[in-house]
């Protein structure tokens, strides 16, 4: 009877019906968790724990969550038990018990949160033994995995520079491959939480250095060596190329063992926390300084390209983020830390060229602005062409180079604007508050006008009927007023350019491309002249540089019923009233009068197209008498080569505008009312029309 009172009734020996000592709960013993736990330790031959007994312990801890913080505490102690006496087979207990706990109790993870942070920790800190490392990253990723908040943060971000350094070990051995891929996969769920919580750790330039460091060992040179996607979202089909042993190993193990895999992977998250221009300029400024430092930026044997094409690739798929990088990459030309090295300029315009190709095709400010900055970038290398006379050799090749590449850059993203609205607002920006020095102001509209060239060149099928741009209408209207009478010749010719730009004029000869191979300093001095000098200039330039032989192979523009840019009758009056106050000024040279009186035939072009031509052409007439008027005034105190000048233009200007009217009996007129003494031979083909 004694034996059965001590397992059926209760202590005080009574049998009462309401006695809570007869619940199911009072026949548990107090501490059953150290049985469950010290059966998980029985461990079978291969030495892993029982998955089944873990589960019990499981069942316990979700039955009677007050008692976790003793199991926890009783299981710290185990492990640092074992740790001290390097038992590390029954140290691996521990973390599998943990990690058990984290899936299955996820309601209760806050109560193992301290816990598992400390044996984490502790698992990270055993250089000793590679698998308590592999352990404690796949701890740590289970853990991650159940975070919904960010009260952990700094804890978490402490623990970086030790995964940084386990994942920079390059050992070649099998245990080396997957512990590097362990720390990987941590460091890719330590991305992925911060993103989700809108932090970015301090630590960032050193998982930026682990991933870099890792597509150079697998010598990921271009992202079609080195994944497949089977789909978007797919980052299982990895292929590595190589031929050292890791890489063949890596050949034949599992994605999640690859470390290159989880590099990507790493690269996926960062690409996911770029969401805005703020983060995308976090994110990236890590990656520019590593790839100054290493000299990574080369197209051919960097790993710059493949990794910003990817990460290109990953954020176009969250909008139009993938702007931002290419805009972030244009912009680091001017960063000081390669301001004065003008070969990695040209390696990051070419790789700015590459990520262009593979744009979208979009109208965006961003690709605005990385056009200003590219045509900025342009005026610089035409301002040291134009003052490079005693600048050396090498300089001026280097110059030549550089604009090579951003010219082929600034096509790239002309075309994905996919309309000559937004770079002519561009452009117009520019010329604002356009520099008084004369240089500057030159190799400004020289940029400017290239650029217009460029963007007609692109889009002259869709040129048609489409409006002037009132705001960049405004600021031509200005230049054209400048103090320096070569920058008013470059206001004009980009007037006419972007009016009418297959219009066959006397500087067009410079089309588009311009062949670079003979000699590239003298091309780019050419091309920052092309803007403002006379055709003398251009002539005496052309056969000095070789050039000239291959533009005369060049395709001849189209005639003069070429399409043309609209432009309102409010306009058509403000450009005639400019050219009257032009043609008085005094340092107006013979190269000044041509190009005003090409702007007035373009006028004039534009009035024929309009349905009330009459009053426009009324005006035309109007102007080109009262300028011959002037001209054949004895009151008139400009020198004698500048009346001729102005006599001259003002006869094409009739001339012109006669065949334009169809009023052919004007023309006979004027050229015989020609005085000898007013004919120039700078103007003596317009009386051959």
């Amino acid at each position: 009877m004694g034996v059965m009172s001590r397992r059926v009734l209760p202590a005080c020996s009574s049998l009462c019906y309401f006695c809570p000592s007869l619940r199911a709960r009072s026949r548990q013993p107090v501490k059953r968790y150290k049985k469950i736990i010290s059966e998980i330790y029985q461990l079978p031959a291969d030495g892993e724990p029982n998955d089944r007994r873990i589960g019990k312990l499981c069942d316990y801890v979700s039955r009677n969550p007050t008692r976790i913080p003793k199991i926890t505490e009783y299981l710290e102690q185990r492990c640092y038990k074992e740790l001290r006496h390097d038992n590390f087979t029954l140290a691996k207990v521990v973390p599998c018990i943990y990690r058990k706990l984290l899936r299955s109790c996820k309601e209760h993870t806050p109560l193992l949160a301290t816990s598992t942070l400390c044996i984490v920790r502790t698992l990270l800190d055993q250089k000793s033994s590679d698998d308590l490392q592999i352990l404690g990253c796949l701890l740590l990723v289970d853990f991650l995995d159940g975070q919904v908040d960010s009260t952990h943060m700094f804890s978490l971000e402490g623990m970086i520079p030790k995964l940084c350094k386990i994942a920079q070990e390059l050992r070649e051995d099998d245990k080396g491959i997957r512990l590097r891929s362990a720390a990987l996969q941590a460091l890719a769920s330590m991305v992925e939480y911060m993103g989700d919580h809108s932090h970015i750790s301090m630590e960032l330039d050193e998982v930026v250095s682990v991933i870099i460091s890792c597509y150079e060992a697998n010598q990921t040179l271009s992202i079609k060596e080195v994944v497949r996607f089977q789909d978007d979202d797919d980052l299982t089909m990895l292929a590595v190329s190589g031929q050292n042993n890791a890489k063949v190993a890596a050949d034949t193990m599992s994605a999640s063992e690859n470390p290159a895999h989880w590099a990507r992977v790493c690269l996926r998250n960062m690409a996911n926390i770029a969401k805005e221009a703020t983060t995308v300029r976090r994110i990236l400024d890590p990656l520019f300084r590593l790839f100054d430092s290493h000299n990574y930026w080369s197209p051919e044997n960097g790993v710059a390209l493949s990794v910003l094409q990817e990460m290109q690739t990953l954020m176009d798929k969250s909008g139009q983020n993938g702007h931002l990088l290419l805009s972030f990459t244009i912009k680091h030309i001017d960063h000081k830390s390669v301001a004065k090295m003008p070969a990695k300029q040209i390696s990051i315009v070419k790789v700015a060229s590459h990520l262009a190709k593979q744009a979208k095709s979009h109208a965006s400010v961003t690709i605005a602005s990385a056009i200003s900055d590219l045509v900025k970038h342009l005026r610089k290398c035409m301002y040291r062409a134009v003052e490079a006379s005693n600048a050396q050799a090498d300089i001026d090749k280097w110059n030549s180079e550089l604009y090579v590449a951003l010219e082929e850059c600034l096509v790239q993203l002309t075309e994905k604007v996919g309309d000559v609205g937004p770079i002519l607002d561009m452009v117009s920006v520019m010329l604002e508050n356009l520099s008084y020095t004369a240089n500057i102001a030159r190799t400004t509209v020289s940029s400017v006008y290239r650029t217009a060239q460029i963007a007609a060149y692109v889009y002259k099928s869709s040129y048609n009927q489409k409006a002037f741009p009132e705001a960049l209408y405004h600021q031509l209207l200005l230049a054209m007023m400048h103090p320096d009478n070569k920058t008013r010749i470059g206001s004009h010719r980009v007037l006419s350019t972007i009016v009418a730009p297959s219009l066959l004029c006397p500087w067009s000869a410079i089309g588009f491309p311009v062949p670079m191979k003979v000699n590239g300093s003298q091309s780019v001095l050419l091309l920052a002249l092309s803007a403002f000098s006379s055709e003398t200039i251009m002539d005496e330039l052309q056969s000095k540089s070789g050039i000239k032989e291959s533009l005369q192979e060049n395709e001849k523009p189209e005639a003069v019923n070429s399409k043309l840019m609209k432009l309102n009758n409010g306009q058509l009056v403000l450009l005639l009233s400019s050219i009257w106050s032009q043609a008085s000024l005094e340092d107006n040279s013979p190269s000044n009068f041509e190009t005003m009186g090409h702007t007035y035939n373009v006028a004039l072009l534009c009035s024929k197209a309009k349905t009330s031509s009459h009053v426009a052409l009324v005006r035309c007439f109007q102007l080109a008498f009262s300028l011959r008027r002037l001209s054949l005034n004895q009151d008139n105190v400009a020198q004698p080569s500048r009346r001729r000048c102005l006599y001259t233009m003002a006869s094409a200007m009739l001339i012109f505008s006669a065949k334009v009217a169809d009023i052919p009996q004007i023309t006979h007129l004027v050229k015989a009312a020609v005085p000898e003494e007013m004919t120039h031979c700078y103007f003596c083909t317009i009386f051959e029309w």
